[in-house]
């Protein structure tokens, strides 16, 4: 299990912004957050996953990169987190980019505590919820936030993005 000293960057900007959360512990080698859901106990459409994604190159701009929160038991529809970012089209981002771009690993990527701040999109269905399990910024680590306190330290929009 997990001591205190393993905190990770996530579990430290929540501490500091006064933001409670609960932390969870799986194995690292869970194939997939339907499983990981499974493994806690939870709703799997209260465990949420990060996926980040950058709009089309066009000339004479440079190409965003978006943060997508949804639930592990859903998929991004890409047209639709298109528009909810006002972009023509979007793409998945590699996993190799993904730690150059926001610091985390595939398995770890969490929407606080990214190198720098991406618009980000939480999928509509959070708002059935008073709080969610995302990533905790390592493989193996959930936190469970209020919406609320997600919203205090990463501003976000709210849309229908997944396939239903």
């Amino acid at each position: 299990m997990s001591s205190a000293n393993d905190k990770t960057n996530v579990m430290r900007l929540l501490e500091g912004a006064k933001i409670p959360f609960v932390r969870h512990s799986f194995d690292p080698e869970a194939p997939n957050g339907m499983e990981i859901a499974r493994m806690l106990g939870q709703d799997p459409t209260r465990v949420f996953k990060t996926l980040v994604t950058m709009g089309k190159e066009q000339v004479g701009r440079p190409r965003g990169h978006y943060v997508f929160v949804i639930p592990v038991c859903a998929e991004l529809d890409l047209k639709k987190a298109a528009a909810a970012v006002g972009e023509k089209s979007i793409e998945m981002l590699k996993s190799r980019d993904l730690l150059g771009l926001t610091g985390y690993v595939h398995g770890g990527c969490s929407p606080i505590g990214m190198k720098k701040p991406f618009r980000t999109t939480v999928d509509e269905t959070v708002s059935l919820f008073d709080s969610i399990l995302f990533s905790g910024g390592r493989r193996g680590e959930m936190v469970e936030v209020a919406v609320e306190g997600l919203r205090r330290l990463v501003p976000f929009g709210i849309a229908d993005v997944t396939r239903s």
